[in-house]
């Protein structure tokens, strides 16, 4: 995510090219490469859960939402592939991330033991 959303934040010309083609604004690269970056440093930091899970979320919600602009415009699957791949990996880091970095229910924070 750091890499992407460095060249969305730099606005290399394949990006560029590869938003417009998708029929956003180029003004959208801005917004995503922050996100992107946010959300990483976000999943990196120690303790606030919850912000890690925006985080997730966020990047869940950045993929899909690619995966399925490359394929309502047609494109082959070479070029949707790298979406889902990284949708894949967001998943996957979610699934596998550390206790520590999990939100507990109410539930479970009342009976933990101190």
């Amino acid at each position: 995510m750091v890499s992407t959303g460095a060249v969305q934040l730099i606005k290399v010309k394949a990006e560029v090219d590869k938003i417009t083609d998708l029929g956003y604004p180029i003004y959208f690269l801005t917004i995503l490469g922050v996100w992107k970056i946010l959300g990483v440093i976000a999943v990196l930091i120690p303790k606030f859960p919850v912000l890690k899970e925006w985080a997730y979320a966020g990047f869940f919600f950045a993929m899909s939402g690619a995966a399925f602009s490359h394929i309502a415009s047609g494109h082959s699957v070479s070029e949707i592939f790298p979406s889902l791949l990284l949708l894949i990996l967001t998943l996957v880091s979610w699934y596998f991330r550390p206790e520590d970095r999990k939100v507990i229910s109410f539930n479970q924070h009342k009976n933990r033991k101190l």
